[in-house]
């Protein structure tokens, strides 16, 4: 198995990097007050902090608002096609393991048209890292609704408001069975700074939903979980080891009633911290996961955090392993002799005529 890290990308001694050398020549044109801006802001400064040259880190981005991601970071990178970026990037980190790959796609690019790309790449476990921005409609081409969007909602293609049931990003990603799944914010800069570094050192398979606002089609989607007054009733951190609280008073908990999550009170008047759900994001189980994923506004909070980190050897280090034992078995390694060897022939002018 490989062991190709972080660690091992980084070259000794380590570039001394700041956010202006991952800040390109491009104009940023994204709309003023977009959440883009806030993402792009924490990435560039995550970059820096990891150390890794710029040479050896990639971005691959579909087609949509948050896909002009690689004209913004000075790196190598890719503007592809629509949904198409998950199988892009699998093929570069397949033919170069030693790359850092990243995937800047949105709610609609890769949960519509690239769904299946997206649920594959993940199902493989391929070392790439997924950012998907997540706003719950389609900005680019000005406000229909997206596979996000909540039943109800009123768009240019849901006059009379959406009826289909939302996909839930973080649900999909553990059900395709990712091993590192997380959920931040575009506002919260050092929390989603935070889950860009475990996702770097992550090998394998990563994927991460950044909760982000449009300003101009769909203002507010997250603004419960965004309010800093809102905050703390409304979203509740998930810490590895810690039991689930929440609220302004930290006053609240969610315990398993059966196999029901629920609400209770928490403290002198209420339950006790053992009886509370505790998070435990490296179970080989997904299901405690795929629970907390499920866990939506308005009669829960929004989990935050890490949701499930496991260790399995990802695909490129697999197909690398793979072609390094055949290379071993070859009884040959001169490729002339093995396209001419077995039942061959020779055309002549006689065998012609």
């Amino acid at each position: 198995m490989s062991t190709e890290t972080v660690d091992n990308l980084v070259s000794a001694p380590a570039p001394k990097y700041t956010k202006k050398d991952f800040v390109s020549n491009q104009t940023v044109r994204w709309c003023p007050g977009c959440g883009d801006y806030a993402v792009l802001n924490a990435f560039q400064k995550s970059l820096a902090d990891l150390g890794i040259p710029r040479e050896k880190l990639v971005v691959v981005s579909g087609i949509g608002c948050s896909s002009r991601f690689p004209y913004y970071v000075n790196t190598y990178g890719f503007h592809s096609i629509h949904g198409r970026a998950p199988a892009i990037a699998t093929g570069l980190k397949a033919a170069r393991p030693e790359l850092s790959v990243w995937v800047a796609t949105g709610d609609g690019d890769a949960l519509s048209i690239g769904g299946n790309h997206l649920l594959h790449s993940m199902r493989r476990n391929v070392d790439i890292k997924v950012l998907l921005f997540n706003n719950r409609i389609y900005g680019l081409t000005k406000g229909q609704y997206s596979p996000t969007s909540e039943v109800g909602k009123r768009t240019k293609t849901t006059p009379y408001g959406s009826i289909d049931r939302p996909i839930h990003p973080i649900s999909v990603a553990l059900a395709a069975e990712a091993t590192f799944v997380a959920r931040s914010i575009d506002t919260y800069g050092a929390h989603l700074r935070e889950i860009i570094d475990r996702a770097a050192h992550h090998k394998g398979s990563a994927f991460i939903e950044i909760l982000q606002n449009c300003v101009i089609f769909n203002d507010g989607a997250f603004a419960d979980v965004e309010d800093r007054k809102l905050r703390e009733e409304k979203s509740v951190s998930l810490k590895h080891g810690e039991p689930l609280i929440f609220g302004a008073g930290r006053d609240k908990g969610i315990r398993l009633n059966g196999l029901t999550p629920e609400i209770v009170p928490v403290g002198e008047r209420g339950v006790g911290e053992k009886e509370l759900l505790h998070h435990d994001e490296h179970s080989n189980n997904p299901s405690l996961a795929y629970l907390l994923s499920q866990l939506h506004a308005p009669e829960f909070p929004t989990p935050i955090g890490v949701f499930r980190q496991i260790e399995e050897e990802s695909y490129d280090a697999a197909l690398h392993r793979q072609i390094d034992e055949a290379r071993k078995a070859a009884k040959t390694t001169d490729l002339d002799e093995l396209l001419n060897r077995g039942d061959t022939w020779e055309v002549s002018a006689e065998t012609r005529a």
